[in-house]
């Protein structure tokens, strides 16, 4: 079996398709093409792998396809995050602390908060546009 990304405009994984190796011999440009002529000539695809043998991550809808590295990437969790391709995912603006607590992330604040009783608690200060808790 086979597993081929469908790409929008953006580089966005948008679906993706799993194909008998029949359709496709094993042959990442027989199988675009299979796809092209199912799914129109406009269409742009690229082959994924379950075992991250191919473009280093399996492609899911949401993820990000980078042409210049040829790897498909987690979606950004958090606008302040920055990827580190050395470890091949998303790191914080600030390290996750290190003291056996658990923490979510706070992005308006761009910090840690510490989960009290089990669950986030909601930021001291809510903002216009937050839902109420």
């Amino acid at each position: 079996m086979g597993h081929f990304a469908q790409l929008n405009e953006d580089n966005i994984v948008i679906q993706v398709i799993v194909l008998d190796n029949n359709k496709f011999n094993d042959d990442e440009e027989t199988g675009i093409q299979y796809l092209k002529n199912m799914f129109g000539d406009d269409t742009v695809w690229k082959q994924t792998s379950y075992n991250n043998n191919l473009r280093l991550n399996f492609a899911s809808i949401g993820c990000e396809y980078l042409e210049d590295e040829d790897i498909f990437r987690s979606p950004r969790p958090f606008p302040s995050w920055s990827y580190d391709f050395q470890i091949n995912g998303w790191i914080p603006p600030v390290s996750y602390p290190n003291d056996n607590k658990e923490y979510v992330w706070n992005e308006e604040a761009e910090s840690w908060t510490e989960v009290e009783g089990g669950e986030p608690q909601p930021p001291d200060n809510p903002g216009e546009n937050d839902s109420p808790v």
